[in-house]
């Protein structure tokens, strides 16, 4: 599976993270609104965001997310934990500006990754924070199926719960059609 494939729709483009990338996106993260909810409030300060970049550039499935009208800079996700035996992938460490909130930014970004995804694997899964109520809320909104808790540590950070969701291929495929 291509982890960084280059995406878009009508809503959004997305391409792969690439180290000269830090700054612009910094730029677009260092507002403290978009972390509110997050496993790590503080990602708007500098040192912490750096360290996520790290880990975005380390992942190698890291992807900007532009809105494709005028090509502005709106967020940041990734492919991650790809198995291929078993015929899985995550998708998470999202986040966009605040002012694309409520768009539909979301769920056409996670509709072009998932239909990408769907191409290589049966399942798809989400770690979202337990607190983050916006993404789970989200989460049910694409038809993910709620899995259960899990303590998941990010990129040298101490664990933290997360909440597990779901999407199998042929719960995606058969939406999709219907």
């Amino acid at each position: 599976m291509n982890l960084q494939p280059h995406l878009h729709n009508d809503l959004v483009t997305l391409r792969p993270v690439q180290a000269a990338d830090f700054e612009s996106l910094y730029a677009i993260a260092s507002d403290p609104q978009i972390w509110l909810q997050h496993p790590t409030p503080t990602r708007y300060q500098r040192p912490v965001f750096e360290n996520y970049f790290a880990g975005a550039l380390t992942s190698k499935g890291a992807l900007l997310i532009y809105r494709t009208r005028d090509q502005a800079l709106i967020g940041c996700t990734r492919f991650y934990d790809y198995a291929a035996a078993q015929r899985v992938v995550k998708i998470g460490y999202t986040f966009f500006t605040c002012a694309s909130w409520g768009g539909g930014y979301n769920a056409a970004c996670k509709a072009l990754m998932l239909e990408h995804a769907f191409q290589s694997v049966d399942r798809v899964l989400f770690e979202v924070g337990q607190c983050n109520v916006r993404s789970q809320v989200a989460m049910g909104r694409l038809g993910a199926r709620r899995l259960g808790e899990a303590a998941v540590a990010y990129h040298g950070e101490a664990s933290m719960p997360n909440v597990i969701f779901e999407i199998a291929r042929a719960d995606w495929l058969g939406g999709a059609s219907t």
